[in-house]
């Protein structure tokens, strides 16, 4: 028994002997040559003009692709029929696509956010339920730190697929505070009132200079809207600070701001 075992792996080595040689010596020189070559990439010119998490994701990328085909090279030497190696591939492949179909979605998602960029790291950004500071962009998540400090992850794929506001997109933005005061008040004295607070603040801009409409006749009030542009950095500080402002200096003037009412009149019949 033991001869024929001997005999047995005596003639596998025979056989397949100078195939496993070579195939170790294609992955391991494929794989020296790929590491080389990340890393004169990343050290590149080219590269000193990519966003670093691109340059990472990218070189992920072309890393597990020249790997895969390493591996299916040696299996090929080693004489394994290509056609089973590529319906395991593909029967693996579908496998893991239907099972991790909401991971991918949200791959690609951060792959284009990174690739197109709609806003970067550090940018205040809002969607539809949260506002808040970017403080990173994943392959699978984007970070956002809200006002209050409570941080909030977001699917890449939900973001890409959705209305995402950058309010720090630009140097300049503009924060719209719209009032309501009562029908008998005097429109050219509110918005004077409302010029002089924002043309005092110190963080509003005087070129474009802020300016006062008069936009809706509303039920109970007639409704002002102060426009006034600062930088993105000061919006929020700019919206808030205005709104306080301007109702400590309607009070100074009387200028009543109402409640929403309903008159009711009432007929006697005779």
């Amino acid at each position: 028994m033991l001869d024929s075992v001997l005999q047995k792996l005596l003639n596998f080595a025979v056989s397949y002997g100078g195939r496993l040689v070579v195939a170790a010596v294609v992955l391991f020189v494929g794989f020296r040559l790929c590491g080389f070559v990340s890393k004169r990439l990343r050290g590149g010119k080219f590269s000193q003009k990519m966003d670093n998490s691109v340059l990472s994701i990218l070189l992920r990328i072309l890393n597990f692709v020249i790997n895969a085909v390493l591996v299916v090279t040696a299996i090929s030497i080693l004489g394994v029929p290509m056609s089973s190696v590529i319906t395991v591939i593909a029967t693996v492949g579908a496998a893991v696509g239907l099972a991790l179909q909401g991971s991918l979605s949200n791959l690609a998602g951060g792959i284009m956010l990174l690739i197109f960029k709609p806003f970067r790291v550090g940018a205040l950004v809002g969607t539809q339920e949260y506002v808040g500071t970017v403080k990173e962009i994943g392959l699978f998540y984007t970070t956002l730190c809200t006002a209050d400090n409570k941080r909030v992850t977001l699917p890449n794929g939900t973001l890409m697929n959705s209305s995402v506001v950058n309010y720090t997109g630009y140097e300049v933005i503009r924060a719209d505070v719209t009032f309501g005061v009562a029908y008998d008040s005097d429109i050219d004295r509110v918005r004077s009132v409302l010029l002089a607070v924002a043309e005092a603040h110190p963080q509003v801009l005087s070129d474009p200079a802020p300016s006062v409409y008069l936009t809706k006749q509303d039920e109970s009030a007639l409704l002002f809207t102060l426009r006034a542009w600062c930088k993105s950095e000061d919006y929020w500080t700019v919206q808030w600070e205005l709104t306080e402002l301007s109702k400590r200096a309607f009070d100074k003037i009387g200028v009543v701001i109402p409640f929403r009412q309903v008159d009711v009149h009432i007929r006697e019949q005779g």
